[in-house]
Parts: structure tokens; C-alpha cells; sequence
């Protein structure tokens, strides 16, 4: 993947704990794939018949997602904005901001005004958008 629109050699991010990236109106998924649902089904110690019924739900041919609460909230959001699965996250948790759909710089900005995170912290280098797959939004 090719990364242009950045002026900047690097990007700078620091989770603060908002839990905005985990709650939003709208359509969006958390995708979880096979394993990270192993992960997570051992972690909370639950059959995988009660994580899929609880826990997950299909939205695409073969793609599933974490459920979302009341106001778009992350099922795994507690109260406090902490992740209740935080050691076993899914991939596209662990790695956000850094998704190729927010490469352009205009979307990263964007993006700033929902994360207060983006914008703080260490620089992070922009060659990391180009290591990340392509995912479903």
C-alpha cells in the first residue's frame, strides 16, 4: 500500500483512556476473527457457544464483529472506559489509529477531533499504515 497526503514523516498517538474509539453512532464493527475469538473465549473463561450468542455477531459473508451495547458502546467497554478484554483485543483495537483508511492526512485530522489521542505522545512512523492489511469499514 502506498501512503501519500502525509506531510509528516511520522504520526504522533497516546491512548488517554477516553474510550471514544469503542463508542460511536453508526455503522462500524469491531471484526474478531476465529482466533482472537479463541483468545477471548479463554480469557473470560466462556463456552464458545456463549461468546458467539453473548458476544459476537455475523455481518458479511464469513466476517464477524463484536456486539455493541447501549449508544454504540463496545460490549467490552466497562463503565470506567476500560477494556474488560484489554490482553486479549482484537487486532483492529490494538492497532488503531494506524488503519490505512486513515492514512490521508485530511481523514487523520478527521479523526483527531473524535480521538483526543491522536495529536499527543511519541511520533509513531508512518511506514507502520503501510504494514497494516486492508480492512473492511
Amino acid at each position: 500500500m502506498r501512503v501519500k497526503h502525509m506531510r509528516r514523516p511520522s504520526l504522533r498517538f497516546e491512548c488517554t483512556g477516553c474510550g471514544k474509539c469503542c463508542t460511536g453512532p453508526g455503522d462500524y464493527y469491531i471484526e474478531v476473527s476465529p482466533a482472537e475469538q479463541e483468545r477471548i473465549r479463554r480469557f473470560l473463561g466462556v463456552s464458545r457457544r456463549w461468546l458467539k450468542r453473548r458476544y459476537v455477531f455475523r455481518y458479511d459473508a464469513g466476517v464477524e464483529s463484536l456486539r455493541m451495547g447501549r449508544g454504540g458502546r463496545c460490549v467490552f467497554l466497562g463503565p470506567d472506559n476500560r477494556c474488560r478484554i484489554y490482553r486479549v483485543r482484537p487486532r483492529q483495537c490494538r492497532t488503531y489509529p494506524f488503519w490505512p483508511e486513515l492514512a490521508d492526512r485530511l481523514v487523520w485530522r478527521r479523526e483527531a477531533r473524535r480521538c483526543e489521542g491522536i495529536g499527543r505522545g511519541p511520533d509513531a512512523p508512518v511506514a507502520i499504515l503501510a504494514r497494516l492489511p486492508e480492512r473492511r469499514r
